[in-house]
């Protein structure tokens, strides 16, 4: 992607990379995925607001599989600011009966935090569940993780995290699924939505995964929507390039009929594109 996008204007950089200026009605495509992961928090079996760190954020819900089952981590968007795991329990109802036991992720949210400190509590997650998970019937040695938007920027950095300096083994995550990613943050802070995110350069520098070594070596998914604006989509095909130049061999779909709200759609049953993508991965 380099430079490209700075030679965007401020209407076409706002369109660009602020998904709610390009899909105009994008709270309609959340009702019926809002209605089922209710659903699945009132009726599946589950263990939920269970704290991996010391803030209110810092929870995961775990709806578990059958004893020794593989762990899937799920992580949402909402540009590092909103969302909540609440909304997303949606996926245990379709990674459950595939027998993989799910965790939702709640983390810190900007402005309160910064990007740092939310790309750690990503990181503490992930080591609190290889830790733990076995209390619940999961195989903490086969964790997998994905995400939407921010939450693909997370998954990126959870793959860059050098997992044996901080005690845990080197292949701690199994395979990865990131859909609709924002990996190079910087153009953020160009767009309206940085007055509530408040990224400053520094930090864009240091969570940027297009300038990060991948040093996890694992199947790898990259998604984006067809309908989404090009330098969306064309940032995760710069991903995917990077990944490429070192080493790894990402698929690569780009969903045709889809934007970036809808894309979470293909998660709905297991013959979704992203379900399919994640289920083959964690086990």
């Amino acid at each position: 992607m380099g430079l490209q996008w700075k030679r965007l204007d401020a209407n076409d950089l706002e369109y660009a990379y602020n998904p709610q200026k390009s899909v105009s009605d994008h709270q309609r495509f959340q009702v019926h995925r809002n209605a089922l992961a209710r659903t699945c928090r009132r009726e599946m079996r589950a263990v939920l607001d269970v704290p991996y760190g010391s803030s209110s954020l810092q929870r995961v819900d775990i709806f578990p599989a059958e004893a020794g089952s593989p762990v899937h981590l799920f992580f949402h968007g909402g540009y590092w600011r909103t969302q909540d795991k609440e909304n997303f329990a949606f996926l245990a109802g379709t990674l459950v009966p595939a027998g993989v036991t799910t965790v939702v992720v709640n983390y810190d949210l900007c402005p309160v935090v910064t990007l740092d400190d939310v790309v750690e509590a990503a990181r503490m997650a992930v080591t609190w569940t290889h830790r733990s998970i076995a209390d619940y019937g999961g195989d903490p040695e086969r964790i997998s993780v994905s995400g939407n938007s921010a939450g693909a920027h997370l998954c990126s950095m959870l793959l860059a995290t050098d997992w044996a300096g901080r005690g845990l083994p080197s292949d701690l995550i199994k395979g990865a699924v990131m859909a609709s990613g924002i990996f190079d943050p910087e153009p953020v802070m160009s767009i309206a939505v940085n007055a509530e995110i408040g990224l400053t350069r520094a930090q864009a520098n240091d969570n940027n995964s297009l300038a990060m070594s991948p040093l996890a070596d694992c199947p790898i998914w990259v998604g984006a929507g067809g309908l989404e604006p090009w330098p969306w989509i064309e940032q995760s095909l710069e991903y995917s390039q990077h990944l490429r130049r070192h080493g790894r061999d990402p698929e690569v779909r780009i969903l045709p009929g889809h934007n970036h709200f809808s894309i979470m759609d293909e998660t709905l049953s297991s013959d979704g594109v992203i379900a399919r993508a994640i289920i083959d991965r964690a086990t």
